[in-house]
């Protein structure tokens, strides 16, 4: 999978779900992807928040990529703080939100990979994650065949995405290389963000602010293996 910046819980249940999680390090960056940005909760709707980047081309990887120095780590903590001053988690987890932005890496791939690591830690996930740059493959390789590749070189013999991977993978191809595909669905799920009308799939932050812990594990299990 991609790096992403504090993504929503379905990307959790899928590093949850499997032995090991490979992360791509050294993919192209998507320049209006979901990568350094994600939704939040402002005045019961949802709004969008980003990681300023550092100008450079758009045909670098992400590990390539580098925070701008116009992204204030304070300006984004006081958006959070501000729009989650009333959530019943606040005061428990606001210290550790705040541990995950001021993380001092300014390389984009280390920012996100330190936050992804850390909320694992968080909710007590033991999976083994790997970075795509230490597996021996040819790296040229896109999409399908690259994921393949990878699967063959640490010889799993199951591999699972997120249910929007159904529109880039075939079940026959992998089936081909003796790997079965499956797709994690996630299950409705919902919650009360102060008394409004609940916004869905938001960022992980989201979730944290308003679920314990023990909530959220439970949370981590709803889903549906297709």
């Amino acid at each position: 999978m991609q790096p992403y910046f504090l993504p929503y819980i379905g990307y959790w249940q899928l590093i949850n779900s499997v032995d090991v999680f490979v992360i791509y390090d050294n993919i192209q960056y998507t320049k209006k992807g979901w990568i350094n940005r994600n939704r939040y909760l402002l005045n019961g709707k949802a709004a969008l928040f980003s990681l300023n980047l550092k100008n450079d081309s758009d045909f670098l990887n992400v590990n390539q990529r580098f925070l701008s120095h116009q992204y204030k780590r304070n300006k984004l903590i006081n958006m959070f703080n501000s729009a989650y001053h009333r959530a019943p988690m606040k005061k428990e987890i606001f210290p550790f939100i705040e541990k995950i932005i001021y993380c001092p890496c300014e390389n984009l791939f280390e920012y996100i990979y330190c936050s992804i690591k850390d909320i694992c830690e968080y909710l007590k996930i033991r999976t083994k994650i790997v970075l795509s740059s230490d597996i021996n493959i040819d790296h040229s390789l896109k999409s399908e065949e690259k994921v393949i590749a990878i699967c063959k070189n640490i010889q799993v013999n199951t591999y699972i995405n997120l249910i929007g991977g159904m529109e880039l993978y075939s079940k026959n191809s992998f089936e081909k290389e003796n790997v079965n595909l499956k797709f994690i669905k996630s299950k409705p799920i919902s919650y009360l963000q102060f008394n409004n009308t609940f916004v869905e799939w938001l960022s992980i932050l989201d979730v944290m602010m308003f679920n314990s812990k023990k909530e959220i594990t439970k949370m981590l299990g709803e889903y549906d293996l297709l």
